[in-house]
């Protein structure tokens, strides 16, 4: 039977960074509860997390790559909200916080997730923030209950399985720099 590597179990000795984006706060807020929500249910310890704000989700890219090169943290989650307006600005903004965020993770080796909302309108914001009760499917896609929707709850979970699968996959983990030396 092949050997299955997975990303269960504790969140002893792991760090998690939440960053949050100020812009559409009552969005954003819930997102970040949520998150935190995820991680303390996962048995991580408040001493154990930090939350960094930026002004908007266009300033969450760089902000994830430095603490990713930090190598403090297990994951780190990017939390946002980017709606629809009537201007290509939102195709602009969601196009580079999405490639900003997935350069850092390549770049540092650090799962960095996607948290970000983005959305044709407010309703859908809020209700992918806990503003909205949702289907809980089984396996086999039948509806068993329904649940708030927090997409930043979400965002926690894969930041504690990315946590404990990254640990558990062979080799050393592998920033930009250790690429840099392995190449000479």
């Amino acid at each position: 039977m092949p050997r299955t590597l997975e990303g269960t179990g504790s969140a002893a000795g792991l760090r998690f960074a939440v960053i949050r984006s100020r812009f559409n706060e009552d969005i954003t807020k819930r997102l970040l509860e949520g998150a935190l929500r995820a991680l303390r249910a996962g048995g991580v310890q408040e001493e154990a997390i930090d939350v960094v704000f930026v002004p908007g989700a266009f300033e969450i890219p760089p902000v994830a790559s430095r603490l990713a090169r930090s190598r403090r943290y297990g994951a780190i989650i990017c939390v946002g909200a980017v709606i629809k307006g009537e201007t290509p600005h939102f195709e602009y903004i969601s196009s580079v916080v999405s490639q900003g965020i997935a350069r850092a993770a390549y770049e540092h080796d650090v799962p960095i997730i996607f948290g970000v909302l983005t959305t044709d309108t407010v309703e859908q914001a809020e209700a992918r923030s806990g503003g909205g009760r949702g289907l809980v499917r089984d396996a086999g896609s039948r509806a068993v209950g329904v649940m708030e929707c927090n997409r930043g709850y979400e965002a926690g979970q894969a930041a504690l399985e990315m946590a404990n699968l990254m640990r558990r996959l062979p080799g050393k983990r592998m920033g930009k720099a250790s690429m840099r030396k392995k190449s000479r």
